[in-house]
C-alpha cells in the first residue's frame, strides 16, 4: 500500500504549514499560558481555522462538511502539532463530531454537525471516569424517565470541557433497574441543571475538565444511537476512540518533528571546546537514532490514517493499527522530547527556551486516550497473545 499523499492532500498540508507558521507561532502558546487564558486557545486563530474549512474536513458533505477524510484532518493536525497550536480541533472536530457521525441519526447529524463546521458549536467528548484511560469502565447511568433520561456520574479528563457548548456524555442506560451492557451517548448542554464543570490546567498549558452529573435531565431527542444494539454500540465507541488516537498521534508526530528540528539546528550552532557540538560522533548517533524513529512513526501514522479512510477496513483492523501506532508514537515522543532537552544542555531546562514546551506536551499526549502500556496490552489482546 502506498503511503504517499495525493496532490490535494499535499496542497492541504502545505497550506496548513504556511498558516501555522504565519499565524500561530509557538510564542502564542506561551502568551496563552502567561495570561492565564481561561479558554485555552486564541479566538482569532480559531476563527481563521474555521474559515479555512478545517472543521469540516472529515465531515460528510451531506452534513455541511467537505468529506476530505481523516488523512486530510491528520495532515492538518500534524502541522498544528509543530507549533503546539492549542485549538478545539481535537476535542470538538476529531472526537465530538466523530462521535455524532458514528452514533447519531440523520436528523441529529443535520442538527449538530453543520454548526460544528461553521464554528458555532464546540463539542467535548466525556468518556473517561478514572484517573487513567479506561474506556471499559463506564459507570455513569442514564435512567429512563418521562420525556427523556436522568444522568448521574462523574467524568474526568474531558479535553476543553469547560469551553464546550455541548458535551457528548457516554453512559449506560438503566431500564427498570436493569443496566444495559451497551453504551449510549447523550448530548448535554453546558448550562444543564445538575451539571458541574471544573476546569483543570494541565502541564502543557492546555485545559481539561472534570464533570459531575447529578440528576441531569436529557431529552429523548438528545440520546445518540438509541436504536443501536449493545454489542454494536461498544464497537462503534471503540472506533471513535481509535480515530481519536490516530489523530492525536498525527499531532504528536508534528510535535516530535519540530523538537528534532530545533535540536538539530542547535547542534549546528552550539560550540564547545572550539568546535560545533554537532561534530561529536556520540551526538550524531543519537540524532540519527531519533531521525530513524520519527520516520518509523511517520509511516505508522500515515498507514493508520489511510486505514481509516479505507471503506473496506474492519473495526478489528483499525483497532490493531490504532494501538500499534499510538504505542509507537508514545514511546518515540518520550525519546525525542527527552533527547531534545538533554542535547540542549542547561538552556534546555529553562522556561525561556521553547524546547521545554515540547516535553510538556509530549507527556500529556502520551497519556491521552491510552499510554504505551495500555496500547501494547490492547494490541496483544487483539492478536490473541
Amino acid at each position: 500500500m502506498s503511503l504517499a499523499l495525493n496532490e490535494d492532500q499535499e496542497l492541504l498540508q502545505n497550506s496548513a504549514k504556511n498558516f501555522v507558521a504565519q499565524n500561530a507561532p509557538l510564542g502564542l502558546l506561551r502568551q496563552l499560558r502567561d495570561t492565564s487564558n481561561e479558554r485555552g486557545f486564541d479566538e482569532k486563530v480559531w476563527t481563521q481555522m474555521v474559515e479555512l474549512g478545517w472543521t469540516g474536513i472529515a465531515i460528510e458533505d451531506s452534513f455541511g462538511g467537505f468529506d476530505f477524510g481523516y488523512v486530510g484532518l491528520g495532515v492538518v493536525l500534524e502541522e498544528t502539532g509543530r507549533n503546539l497550536v492549542s485549538s478545539p480541533l481535537i476535542p470538538s472536530v476529531l472526537l465530538g463530531a466523530t462521535a455524532i457521525s458514528y452514533f447519531g441519526s440523520d436528523v441529529q447529524k443535520n442538527r449538530l454537525l453543520p454548526e460544528v463546521v461553521t464554528g458555532q458549536l464546540l463539542l467535548a467528548l466525556a468518556g473517561d471516569e478514572l484517573p487513567i484511560h479506561s474506556p471499559n469502565h463506564i459507570q455513569t447511568s442514564a435512567t429512563k424517565v418521562v420525556g427523556g433520561y436522568r444522568l448521574n456520574g462523574n467524568k474526568t479528563f474531558v479535553l476543553d470541557g469547560h469551553v464546550a457548548d455541548k458535551l457528548v456524555v457516554v453512559a449506560k442506560v438503566d431500564n427498570d433497574g436493569v443496566r444495559s451492557q451497551g453504551l449510549s451517548l447523550f448530548v448535554v448542554d453546558k448550562k444543564a441543571p445538575g451539571l458541574d464543570v471544573q476546569r483543570t490546567s494541565m502541564v502543557d498549558c492546555r485545559n481539561c475538565a472534570n464533570l459531575t452529573l447529578t440528576d441531569v435531565h436529557v431529552e429523548e431527542e438528545n440520546r445518540l444511537g438509541s436504536d443501536i444494539a449493545a454489542n454494536d454500540s461498544t464497537s462503534r465507541f471503540a472506533r471513535v476512540l481509535d480515530i481519536g488516537r490516530i489523530g492525536v498521534a498525527s499531532e504528536m508526530l508534528g510535535s516530535m518533528q519540530a523538537a528534532f528540528d530545533l535540536t538539530l539546528e542547535y547542534l549546528k550552532q552550539r560550540e564547545q571546546f572550539g568546535v560545533l557540538i554537532g561534530s561529536f560522533q556520540g551526538l550524531q548517533h543519537r540524532a540519527a537514532a531519533m531521525y530513524s524513529e520519527i520516520e518509523l512513526c511517520r509511516s505508522a501514522v500515515r498507514g493508520a490514517l489511510f486505514e481509516l479512510d479505507n471503506p473496506e477496513s474492519s473495526n478489528d483492523s483499525v483497532a490493531r493499527i490504532a494501538s500499534m501506532t499510538k504505542a509507537k508514537v508514545n514511546d518515540v515522543a518520550k525519546l525525542v522530547s527527552n533527547e531534545a532537552v538533554q542535547m540542549h544542555g542547561g538552556i534546555g531546562m529553562t522556561d525561556e527556551y521553547d524546547v521545554g514546551f515540547y516535553i510538556k506536551r509530549a507527556r500529556v499526549a502520551q497519556q491521552f486516550l491510552g499510554d504505551a502500556a495500555f496500547h501494547r496490552d490492547r494490541y496483544a489482546t487483539l492478536n490473541s497473545f
